[in-house]
């Protein structure tokens, strides 16, 4: 934009210069002419005077003087005459004509007084060339350039101080922004730069505390609707307790855990706030690893084969999920597996950064040693899930993570209306309907996906796909 604006100045005094000059030259022109009429008026008809004085002042090409007589006598280097030469001489006034490379001065010189004719009246012709750059012209442009460049230069650093001023505050609000999700009591937002940007980081700070007081206001309300349920919760459990019927007070005491499973679950969800802030963050592979060893022992006991499958070499994969949230998802989805599963039902679990290329190891019937290869009826841990520097570097940076949980039962029913078994609130075996609703959620909230399908071991397969943080 300056520089179109120093265009539009530059150009026009440019040309206002070479006019400039172009006047000059008119002007010791006009002084050149009178000079010369004393010439020719003294002179008479001594044409040897006015040539020589002609040959004396013709020495520069910027201005060409000719003396021209009605007689076809000329004196001077551009002889010949033309219509403004005879409308001069007829009118006796004098003249000044545009050409092609400057402009003509034509002035007729009276030898007898009042009484002389115009038709033996000479005239006076000085060519005067339009300056080029020479005469001072190249100067005046060369001072020109100079001084566009030095408002250039002075209009972009002008641009540039007053730019930072509105972007460094700008950055640092950024910046401030980028770590709500990780500082649990953020500082005030930082008040810099223009009355503009200060007013943004007001705003800010305020959108600030009124989540806070909305995230504080949703935990202590399920809190305290927790507590209210649980006290009757537990009156209902100590009178079934004094039922007569087992089979009725072992009905009753179920459905009161799944109530009791349902408010936790909630208290939960309520916290999650608290626990994360805004953006959570966790080391997904280390996490669901140890949430997995977790579990072997039930693997065990049940007799159920077990696989455990982590990413070679181990590495870190962060992704955008709590780690209490990362534990609750694997809880969920092995929680099915040994609930709707017979005992003996094989498991596997395969945690993998995305794009990682899972190697199946073999599920035998034996007992295995826990280090890979074919496991048994025990437990066991299979390395085996290629993803080397070449495929992302080894923290698994800018990539997501997945985690796949497969089953030997009889899979789930209606797997083809997959989205509806997700819905929080569906289950087709009698549980609370949260767990599966809940995952997906998680998974969505990271930026990933919760997907169904049949497992290579003949039961259900579901892959979560956790986005990178």
């Amino acid at each position: 934009m300056a520089a179109m604006l120093l265009l539009a100045l530059l150009v026009p005094m440019a040309v206002l210069v070479r006019s400039f000059a172009l006047e000059d030259r008119l002007s010791r022109a006009a002084l050149e002419v009178q000079a010369t009429e004393t010439v020719v008026s003294g002179a008479g008809d001594d044409l040897g005077a006015v040539s020589t004085y002609l040959e004396r002042i013709n020495t520069s090409r910027e201005t060409q003087t000719t003396v021209l007589y009605p007689d076809g006598r000329d004196v001077g280097p551009v002889p010949g005459e033309d219509p403004g030469i005879v409308d001069a001489r007829l009118t006796g006034q004098a003249r000044v004509d545009q050409t092609d490379d400057g402009a003509r001065i034509l002035v007729p010189v009276s030898l007898g007084g009042s009484s002389a004719l115009p038709a033996d009246t000479p005239v006076i012709r000085v060519d005067v060339r339009e300056p080029g750059l020479g005469s001072g012209v190249l100067e005046a442009l060369v001072v020109l350039g100079v001084l566009a460049l030095l408002l250039l230069a002075g209009s972009v650093l002008l641009a540039d101080r007053l730019g930072r001023s509105f972007t460094t505050p700008l950055r640092g609000l950024a910046s401030y922004a980028a770590r709500l999700g990780t500082d649990r009591h953020p500082p005030p937002a930082p008040r810099e730069g223009p009355p503009e940007v200060r007013e943004v980081a007001a705003a800010l700070d305020l959108l600030v505390e009124r989540v806070e007081v909305l995230l504080t206001r949703e935990r202590a309300g399920v809190a305290d609707l927790a507590h209210r349920l649980r006290t009757p919760v537990t009156a209902l459990r100590l009178r079934v307790e004094t039922l007569a019927d087992p089979g009725e007070r072992a009905r009753l005491a179920e459905d009161l855990d799944h109530l009791d499973r349902t408010v936790d679950q909630l208290v939960r969800e309520a916290r999650r706030s608290e626990r994360e802030g805004l953006v959570a963050r966790a080391d997904g592979v280390a996490v669901l690893a140890a949430r997995a060893r977790f579990w072997e022992p039930l693997a065990e006991d049940q007799g159920r084969p077990w696989a455990l499958r982590l990413p070679t070499p181990l590495r870190e994969v962060s992704v955008r999920a709590d780690a209490a949230d990362l534990e609750a998802v694997l809880d969920v989805l092995l929680d099915n597996v040994f609930t709707h599963t017979p005992e003996g039902a094989p498991v596997e679990v395969t945690i993998a950064g995305e794009g990682d290329a899972p190697v199946r190891g073999a599920v035998g019937a034996g007992v295995g040693d826990g280090r890979g290869g074919e496991v048994g009826a025990g437990v066991g841990v299979v390395v085996g899930v290629d993803g080397g520097v070449e495929r992302g570097g080894r923290d698994g940076s800018g990539r997501g993570l997945r985690l796949v949980v497969d089953d030997g039962g009889a899979g789930l029913a209606g797997v083809a209306d997959g989205p509806a078994v997700l819905e929080r609130g569906a289950s087709p075996g009698g549980s609370t309907g949260l767990g599966l609703a809940i995952a997906r959620r998680t998974a969505e909230e990271s930026g990933g996906t919760l997907r169904l399908g049949p497992s290579p071991l003949g039961g259900l397969r579901v892959e979560v796909v956790f986005g990178p943080a």
